[in-house]
């Protein structure tokens, strides 16, 4: 029986069992591997949390990385390119936008400083831009002449709505420039001419060269517009009498500057003559001046003889002195008339000139301030025929007296 059944069973060859199981068992590692690479190149975000590959269950837990939406050109990957073993595509570059073209400037933006009078510049740095001169003569373009008004205050204007009816239409003409007391917080209001128009300021006290580095602050920060042909410098006791076409006209037309200077030898010390400034140069004069932009460029470039006034001299009102001075040590000659425009009533021994209140104001002062109380004799143009004047401007005129000017303004002073 036993050998019945052995007959009938086929018999087991190892030379065919043998290389079937080496077949599959290769096929099988082969298999393996692919799998392998094809997970090392999937990127883990499409597979499923628990087909995680075995090194990133092993660290330690982390936020998700962020969602980052694909372009519409860049479709997701298909189960026959996911497995394609080679280095990973680069990522499509992110979009930037696109930057403003830099700003063009024109010769116009050259000619003055544009976002107000404020800055941070110190007086050396200060007087040094504004001392630059043009040296070509032909300007290339044409720049229309304005007079720079300078007005060296200790705070409020009151007088300042009778100069706003002298300013009213004549846009583009003027240039306005106030410093007053760096105390002083008040503003005029947004729709006056003078409102933004005060520069950076340091004390002042009267008597003293700081009023005469006041004076030098004004002009240079008027230089600094190269328009301003003409600077006037005034003061808040200060008024017109003269409409502004007749001022306007007479300055930008004269060919001479208004400091006021005369011989004078009091406070003159042995001290001035030790560091050059000798008797036959001392002048006297009054500090309110009208001059042209070559005699305030030189005014803002002096260094010598201003570091003299400034000097241990012991002497005081040297505001009336500097200016009247350097009249005859730069040698201006002809180029400067000596006489101010600017009317004052001096008394005998008084330190003050006189004042006028609301009550002492009539035709009659006005048109002897105007004509100088037949003293000297100019004439100008005002778009309705000649002007004599002898002076344009008039102080000391207190703030009482704002109601009786604006009512004379256009009877008297022709504006308003």
């Amino acid at each position: 029986m036993a050998s019945s059944t052995a007959k009938h069973m086929p018999a087991l060859h190892s030379g065919s069992v043998l290389p079937n199981v080496v077949t599959m068992l290769l096929l099988l590692s082969i298999g393996f591997v692919l799998g392998m690479v094809c997970t090392a190149n999937f990127h883990e975000s499409y597979l499923p949390p628990f087909l995680q590959p075995l090194p990133s269950l092993l660290r330690s837990p982390s936020p998700p990385p962020p969602v980052t939406e694909l372009p519409s050109q860049s479709p997701s990957p298909s189960p026959e390119t996911a497995c394609v073993v080679g280095p990973p595509l680069p990522s499509p570059p992110s979009q930037q936008p696109t930057p403003s073209p830099p700003a063009i400037l024109g010769f116009a933006d050259f000619l003055a400083p544009s976002g107000g009078l404020m800055h941070n510049m110190t007086d050396d740095e200060l007087l040094w831009r504004a001392s630059m001169v043009p040296r070509v003569a032909r300007v290339p373009w044409r720049i229309v002449p304005k007079v720079a008004f300078l007005f060296l205050v200790r705070g409020d204007l009151p007088l300042r709505p009778l100069w706003e009816k002298f300013f009213a239409g004549h846009e583009g003409l003027y240039s306005i420039y106030v410093h007053a007391s760096p105390a002083y917080t008040g503003s005029p209001p947004a729709d006056s001419v003078f409102y933004g128009r005060m520069i950076p300021s340091q004390n002042t006290s009267w008597g003293d060269m700081n009023l005469v580095d006041a004076e030098r602050r004004l002009v240079a920060t008027a230089l600094l517009d190269l328009a301003n042909a003409r600077f006037a410098l005034l003061s808040e006791s200060c008024i017109p009498l003269l409409p502004f076409p007749a001022v306007y006209a007479f300055l930008t037309g004269s060919n001479a500057s208004f400091v006021d200077s005369y011989v004078d030898g009091a406070r003159h010390a042995p001290f001035f003559t030790q560091h050059n400034v000798t008797l036959a140069q001392w002048r006297k004069g009054s500090q309110w001046f009208e001059m042209d932009r070559a005699i305030a460029v030189e005014v803002v470039a002096e260094e010598q003889f201003m570091a003299v006034f400034r000097g241990n001299h012991g002497v005081a009102n040297m505001e009336e002195h500097y200016l009247p001075t350097l009249v005859t040590l730069l040698g201006w000659g002809a180029r400067n008339a000596n006489r101010t425009l600017t009317y004052a009533k001096w008394r005998a021994g008084a330190w003050h000139p006189a004042s006028y209140g609301g009550r002492a104001v009539t035709p009659e002062l006005l048109e002897g301030m105007r004509r100088g109380n037949g003293e000297c004799g100019y004439r100008s143009k005002d778009g309705g025929g000649a002007v004599e004047f002898c002076f344009m401007f008039a102080r000391k005129f207190s703030g009482d007296a704002l109601g009786k000017l604006l009512e004379l303004a256009p009877k008297v002073m022709g504006f308003g």
